[in-house]
């Protein structure tokens, strides 16, 4: 749907620097055209994709089914929890990974390029672990962001033989830190803060060392781009070198008045004792939105509805045959856990990890959209768990609970997930 209705005044908060009557000349395409020419130069340098040494606990390729990936750091809070559990699992499967940048793993999967050096790998209790790369590289079997291909250099369309496959949804967020009096950023705020810096003028963003970006490779900064039309490459500040990173720049800023930062929001839930996440104004909104109804809550109701912009989901990128399945049969179960097709194993809650991790499963999103921040639309999924996914967030929802179908209305004649739902 095009137009999205104002929720209760609870859920939304006028931004503290007033939107500029400015022309972005900022169409997702257009600054999907600004990063490609950017990054174009740096990705093609890149001949060997290598971790930073660290301690490692022997070898990668002596895991039990070692399954390798390579992508963006914003989605390793869920990669963890699904990783511990098909660590567990029966018979246990490996997930070892590294995160140099969203679109470095699309484009190593497409040209075939190896990864060296060291990469995590999660044990049964969730734990990052450090293991050993072969010495002559390993081929890496998926690839995983939170943007879509077309917003990375070189890409545009997919080549035959490589399929993309979509997980759940993944809020975007502009961070302070927690001793800040800032509530709200408007997308004009965030173009002259991370535009122009010093010169912007937005107040009080206008010191560049308080600044925290990451770089044109990360989905975080992308998405940020596509939103305000900041080109990729031209953000002003300090780069924080991953989401992590950013976290803690923000935290321990030296004037948290005038810090600023950029994060994937399932990082930002899980440090919401030390940062705070601005409710976000886009152009044409008369307010900002928070992802969620409260700045306490976790409930995501204003990503699910739409009316808070920064959101897409996941991808995950893997080698297809003609008819556009998965080659490889582990790869083929690992990333059917995130798009449905495939069960999960016996006594692992899929839907339970993936919203405690701070994502929305498509089965719990009222809108949807088709390109990285593009029209937003009316969406009823064949199958919805919103009722569930509340009652996994906030502990509570509104919802009638059940065991089977006879237990629900009329008005929610399907019970699925232990509650009544319209479908």
């Amino acid at each position: 749907m095009s137009n999205i209705t104002d929720v209760s005044s609870s859920n939304k908060t006028r931004s503290t620097v007033s939107p500029f009557s400015l022309d972005f000349g900022a169409s997702p395409a257009s600054s999907r055209r600004w990063i490609r020419g950017a990054l174009a130069a740096s990705v093609g340098a890149l001949a060997l994709f290598t971790a930073l040494p660290a301690f490692a606990d022997g070898n990668c390729a002596d895991k039990p089914t070692p399954i390798y990936g390579l992508g963006g750091s914003a989605t390793k809070p869920l990669l963890g929890k699904i990783a511990a559990a098909l660590a567990a699992a029966n018979p246990p499967r490996t997930i070892v990974y590294q995160a140099p940048g969203a679109c470095l793993g699309i484009n190593g999967l497409i040209s075939g390029t190896p990864i060296t050096g060291t990469a995590t790998y999660w044990d049964t209790t969730g734990a990052e672990q450090t293991c050993k790369l072969p010495d002559t590289g390993q081929a890496i079997d998926f690839a995983n962001m939170g943007n879509s291909a077309a917003s990375c250099p070189g890409v545009g369309t997919l080549p035959e033989g490589i399929g993309d496959f979509l997980g759940a949804v993944n809020a975007y967020t502009l961070i302070v830190p927690k001793a800040s009096s800032q509530l709200s950023i408007s997308a004009e705020a965030a173009y002259f803060a991370f535009g122009f810096g010093q010169t912007g003028l937005a107040q009080p963003w206008v010191d560049e060392t308080q600044l925290f970006r990451r770089d044109a490779n990360s989905a975080a900064q992308l998405f940020i781009s596509i939103a305000t039309g900041v080109p990729a490459e031209k953000f002003k500040g300090i780069d924080t070198k991953s989401n992590g990173g950013t976290i803690t720049a923000v935290a321990q800023a030296t004037k948290p008045e005038a810090a600023l930062g950029l994060v994937s929001g399932e990082v930002a839930d899980a440090n919401r004792a030390s940062v705070r996440i601005l409710a976000y104004q886009h152009k044409g909104q008369r307010c900002g939105y928070l992802p969620d109804s409260t700045a306490t809550s976790f409930d995501k109701r204003n990503v699910r509805n739409g009316q808070y912009y920064l959101w897409a989901p996941l991808h995950f990128f893997a080698k297809v045959d003609a008819q556009k399945k998965i080659v490889n049969p582990d790869v083929a179960s690992f990333i059917g856990l995130f798009t449905g097709e495939v069960d999960p194993p016996a006594g692992v809650d899929l839907l339970a990890i993936e919203s405690k991790a701070g994502n929305v499963p498509k089965c719990a999103m009222n809108v949807w959209r088709e390109t990285d921040l593009g029209e937003v639309r009316s969406y009823k999924p064949e199958k919805p768990c919103g009722c569930y996914f509340e009652s996994v967030t906030t502990g509570t929802n509104s919802c009638t609970a059940c065991t089977d179908n006879a237990a629900c209305p009329q008005s929610a004649p399907v019970c699925r997930y232990g509650f009544c739902e319209a479908r």
